[in-house]
């Protein structure tokens, strides 16, 4: 199950379901209908069973059903929600009622755009909202950030000016490999033990002008305490704001050396824990540390040289004979309610891609 902060139209959704499918994943997307980035652990439910503005980029329009599907594609859907709603309707309703699934094995929110550096700004997080409710839920969940910005998929360039793949296709698939590094980690088993969540912090892919950074090497990292978020008071409009300090890398230190993570290109990578109770235990599950969880693909006690997460000989080329995909609009509202006319798109064949705020994959 895939999840996205940034919404169901982006990008790097609909690239890293490609990516994702096409290594032989069942995989479903539920995503906000417009960015819920910064909202953190909020769960807001509409009210409205119709929506009462267009969705971002104009892919779903004002009075469309509050929770619907890409028309072409029913593993797609899209809610009008926070991020923790949209994992709650994909557990809740989605896999259950519609599918008639159980639970996915996986829960992946991203590639969001920005950063998660620091343990203080996960609860503010959408994109970490999503874990946490999964993980709360008992389904392992990773969480990945890129210092890209979000783009709508049919802006997904072929051939980027460089000759390079778009920068979102690049992001798919260190996210891609990354977790299926993870999978095949587990060998059949739970993907991460129960409490253990991962985030990922890619860094800015350069591909569209050249090819600096387009093959960063994973790390694993620690997360420190630094405080990324302040606010501050506007004299002029008489109301606070919040604002994000210098909180890059720094914010990350290095298992293997008190030093921290500078270079820019490098992801870091974060296991992390969720339990409400104070442990009475030495070590939670029976683990000496996270390395054993974690898999060859990420770096730690100063493995030299760094192979990049794509891979030592991976091919970032552009394909410049092909074309971006079209964007489909939503139909317009008919006389049916929401419930109604999800339901008849159920029918659908369901090898379609899903895409939206939380993306939910069984794996096979």
């Amino acid at each position: 199950m895939h999840t996205n902060a940034d919404g169901f139209g982006t990008a790097s959704v609909r690239e890293l379901y490609r990516q994702m499918t096409s290594i032989g994943h069942n995989c479903y997307v539920v995503a906000s209908v417009a960015a819920q980035t910064g909202a953190g652990l909020h769960a807001e439910f509409t009210t409205n069973p119709r929506l009462d503005a267009d969705g971002d980029w104009g892919l779903v329009k004002a009075g469309a059903p509050s929770l619907g599907t890409d028309p072409t594609d029913n593993h797609i859907w899209y809610y009008n929600g926070t991020a923790t709603a949209q994992v709650l309707v994909a557990l809740d309703y989605i896999y259950p009622t519609i599918f008639r699934l159980e639970a996915p094995d996986l829960v992946i929110s991203g590639p969001n755009s920005g950063s998660n550096s620091g343990a203080f700004l996960e609860t503010l997080s959408g994109a970490m909202a999503a874990t946490y409710v999964a993980i709360e839920r008992g389904i392992p969940a990773m969480a990945f950030w890129t210092g890209n910005e979000a783009t709508v998929y049919s802006s997904l360039n072929t051939s980027t000016k460089a000759g390079l793949q778009d920068p979102a296709t690049i992001n798919a698939r260190l996210t891609s490999n990354l977790v299926q590094a993870f999978i095949s980690k587990a060998n059949g088993d739970r993907v991460l033990p129960e409490g253990y969540g991962v985030t990922v912090d890619l860094p800015y892919i350069t591909s569209e002008t050249s090819d600096e950074c387009t093959n960063p090497p994973f790390v694993l990292t620690r997360a420190t305490q630094d405080v990324g978020v302040k606010v501050a008071y506007n004299h002029k409009s008489g109301v606070f704001n919040r604002m994000h300090t210098d909180a890059g890398y720094k914010q990350f230190e290095a298992t293997d050396t008190v030093s921290t993570v500078a270079p820019k290109c490098l992801s870091a990578v974060t296991v992390f824990s969720l339990d409400y109770d104070a442990s009475h235990r030495r070590q939670c599950f029976n683990l000496a540390d996270v390395t054993a969880i974690v898999p060859v693909l990420v770096h730690s006690n100063g493995t030299t040289p760094l192979t990049g997460g794509l891979g030592a000989n991976a091919s970032i080329a552009g394909n410049s004979s092909s074309q971006p995909p079209t964007p489909v609009e939503a139909p317009p509202p008919s006389g049916q309610t929401a419930v109604t006319s999800i339901a008849t798109l159920a029918q659908w064949s369901v090898n379609l891609l899903v895409l939206g705020l939380v993306v939910g994959m069984t794996l096979l």
